[in-house]
């Protein structure tokens, strides 16, 4: 192991925690994951993991945090590291920066888990050599980030494209399960609602009508992704899109949804349409930010 900062990166999700320990020039020491829990059980249990990873003698440089939405990400703001209203329980409030610096002793930079994934796909992945790249997650819920000339964007607080309204299909009246929301993509199509659709009887492969609806709502979101963000391209990652022709529907749809309109109408969507590369971008995108910070901190 060579003398180069330890760093470590933390990435928070609906139903997982994942972490890494790393010497800032590449070796990795250590890494795994929990499920979520309370949130003083879980970072409890997440920085005793990483401790117990930093070699004797030596201290953490640098924390990098994905976290799931909404949370605050402006340094500059009183809400930065706190995990705003948000449909997890016990979550919303919860200072998770303030917490797990308290524990780990060391700076730390904190974005969502979808923009740490977009800056890691643009940067080591599906979007490399992109200048502006849209990632976006269909799990547990549904989120996108935005990587542009190597950062992220963060509005105020960030975007939460996946609770964007969708134009339901005709007689698709059952129940959306955002709490927000009606009838929002996370809603509509995040696992819970394809679970609440599917109710045990079948998988999302085997029911082709549901595929196809499925496809026509996550190709509104892209549509809505391409006419505002404008990126060179769209990453997708997520549970959900690992279903069997979920993807290439997709992008039949888009096709539709885009309706040939101006220079987005010429879009290719095979290639613009893209599934992620990395299999866990957003702890990739945590490394990457922690390691930012100790190379500016060395400058």
């Amino acid at each position: 192991m060579t003398g180069a900062p330890i760093i470590a990166a933390i990435e928070t999700g609906g139903t997982k925690l994942l972490y890494r320990v790393a010497v800032a020039d590449g070796e990795t020491l250590g890494e795994g994951r929990f499920e979520t829990g309370s949130p003083g059980a879980s970072v409890a249990r997440l920085t005793r993991a990483i401790r117990a990873l930093v070699p004797d003698g030596r201290r953490l440089a640098a924390v990098g945090i994905a976290s799931f939405g909404p949370v605050g990400i402006d340094p500059s703001h009183p809400s930065y590291g706190k995990v705003l209203a948000t449909t997890k329980p016990g979550w919303s409030g919860y200072d998770l920066v303030g917490a797990i610096k308290s524990e780990l002793e060391a700076p730390i930079v904190v974005d969502t888990d979808v923009n740490a994934a977009a800056f890691a796909e643009q940067a080591i992945g599906a979007g490399r050599g992109a200048r502006i790249v849209a990632y976006l997650t269909v799990g547990t819920g549904i989120g996108g980030g935005l990587a542009i000339d190597g950062t992220t964007f963060k509005g105020s607080p960030h975007p939460e494209i996946g609770h964007v309204r969708l134009a339901r299909a005709p007689g698709d009246d059952i129940a959306g399960t955002c709490p927000f929301h009606a009838d929002c993509a996370e809603g509509l199509i995040a696992g819970p609602a394809l679970a609440r659709r599917l109710a045990g009887t079948a998988s999302l492969a085997k029911t082709p009508e549901l595929l196809d609806l499925a496809a026509d709502y996550l190709a509104q979101l892209c549509t809505t992704i391409t006419l505002a963000w404008s990126p060179a391209c769209i990453v997708v990652g997520g549970g959900v899109l690992q279903e069997r022709d979920l993807l290439e529907r997709t992008r039949d749809a888009l096709a539709l949804h885009l309706r040939g309109y101006g220079t987005v109408g010429a879009l290719e969507p095979a290639i613009y349409l893209r599934r992620a590369a990395l299999e866990n971008a957003g702890l990739e995108g945590a490394l990457l930010m922690a390691r930012a910070l100790t190379d500016h901190d060395e400058n």
